[in-house]
């Protein structure tokens, strides 16, 4: 057991880069989406 915790197999790497490249497409998704609602209220306030 003189494995060291710190250091990730290829498995828990490709992981972890793949939930950190989930994270930011659902953050751009999020500010894209909040874009767009706000553009609406803006119509509608006008209109």
């Amino acid at each position: 057991m003189s494995e060291n915790k710190t250091t990730m197999s290829h498995k828990e790497k490709v992981a972890a880069e793949r939930e950190e490249r989930l994270r930011k497409q659902l953050r751009e998704n999020l500010q894209r989406r909040k874009a767009q609602s706000r553009a609406r209220k803006s119509v509608d306030k006008e209109g």
